[in-house]
């Protein structure tokens, strides 16, 4: 008898979702109940099948794209902005963790037949934390390309609708909109709408606000994949942290990080640049992977304007007050070794002393033989 009172709870409440038209959480809710280890095993392994072949994530946004983009009510601007086919412009570079952590949520969606059958869902919510540029966006992009599927990302700067009142209402649009659709979604800066709600400066909607996102976050059907990106992850609210699966956090590159991606850069520039590469991946430690691209940019624009060689512009890189007196000397002692400047410029660029860089030089030389 309580067998049947479940089930007839459970087909009510399926009911109810399938009228409202959210096929993403008529999934989630199947996934739920196939999961059940009271549920008869012949039962649970066809809705396991069925769920494994459904028939709607042939088409990356199924029909659901069909349905006008939401708009804010006040201003009529679009509240999201759509790239139906991610684009990368060069492949990402990131630490081994973040790399693996990123191909680990692609493949759990890849291969959900495996999760289903062991009782399993893949990861709902993602949050990528780090500085500016280290290539936040570019891995939600990356994680949206590998599945196939059209990255959706929330603008901020239009949901906060000048009618405060209206801004909850434009996020759970957005949200809804994005959980009827086959998709990655992106919620960029995420600190501007989830900040701490003990922080005395923030008025009562945008407190109501966290809250609002806290329940979609709870809501959030495991047949799509939210990600969020701050820059600034201690303005965040605790409770929004522990909704969050997977925090992923993109730190500033590192040396050999930086050589992969200067590698990437300069390779179409001339035929070798491999010892502006070396010399580069230690002069701009401490800058993130935008920083590292505009400087480069500016210093090929400046070469193609004033007619002056490339190198001449990049050696202004290197030239930095910031370099501790090791990294300096590593630099002086990488010029003059990769035959790019003589000891003596080596030494204006650095302002490292020659003796010093003859001396390191021998040493060099002594630990090679």
């Amino acid at each position: 008898m309580a067998d049947n009172d479940e089930i007839e709870k459970d087909f009510v409440h399926l009911a109810r979702v399938a009228l409202s038209g959210r096929t993403q959480d008529v999934l989630t809710y199947l996934h739920r109940i196939a999961k059940r280890r009271s549920l008869n095993k012949q039962f649970s392994g066809a809705l396991i099948e069925l769920l494994r072949k459904n028939p709607t994530r042939a088409s990356p946004l199924r029909k659901g794209m069909e349905k006008a983009l939401p708009t804010d009510t006040d201003s009529r601007f679009q509240l999201l902005r759509v790239e139906d086919t991610p684009l990368l412009q060069m492949e990402p570079v990131y630490t081994e963790h973040v790399q693996s952590t990123l191909s680990r949520l692609v493949n759990e969606r890849q291969n959900l037949g495996a999760l289903l059958e062991a009782g399993l869902e893949p990861t709902r919510t993602v949050l990528f934390t780090g500085p500016p540029g280290v290539g936040k966006t570019l891995g939600a992009r990356w994680v949206a390309r590998e599945l196939g599927v059209p990255l959706i990302i929330l603008d901020l700067s239009a949901v906060m609708s000048s009618y405060l009142g209206r801004t909850g209402s434009n996020l759970r649009h957005v949200l809804d909109y994005a959980k009827s659709v086959d998709c990655v979604l992106l919620l960029d800066e995420l600190d501007a709408i989830a900040k701490r709600r003990d922080d005395a400066g923030e008025i009562g909607e945008l407190k109501r606000l966290v809250t609002v996102l806290l329940q979609q976050l709870d809501d959030w059907p495991s047949s799509g994949l939210l990600i969020a990106a701050t820059n600034h992850s201690d303005l965040l609210d605790p409770a929004v942290w522990r909704r969050f699966e997977q925090p992923i956090d993109f730190a500033l590159p590192e040396e050999a990080g930086i050589r992969a991606f200067l590698g990437a850069l300069l390779e179409e520039v001339a035929p070798d640049m491999s010892a502006w590469v070396d010399i580069l991946s230690v002069s701009l430690i401490g800058r993130s992977y935008s920083d590292i691209e505009r400087e480069v940019t500016l210093a090929r624009r400046s070469a193609a304007l004033n007619g002056k060689g490339l190198d001449h512009y990049l050696s202004q890189l290197v030239a930095s007050d910031n370099h501790s007196k090791q990294e300096r000397i590593e630099i002086a002692v990488r010029l003059v070794r990769n035959g790019l400047v003589t000891q003596r410029k080596a030494h204006e660029i650095t302002g490292v002393a020659r003796d010093t860089i003859r001396i390191h030089l021998k040493n060099n030389e002594v630990l090679k033989d």
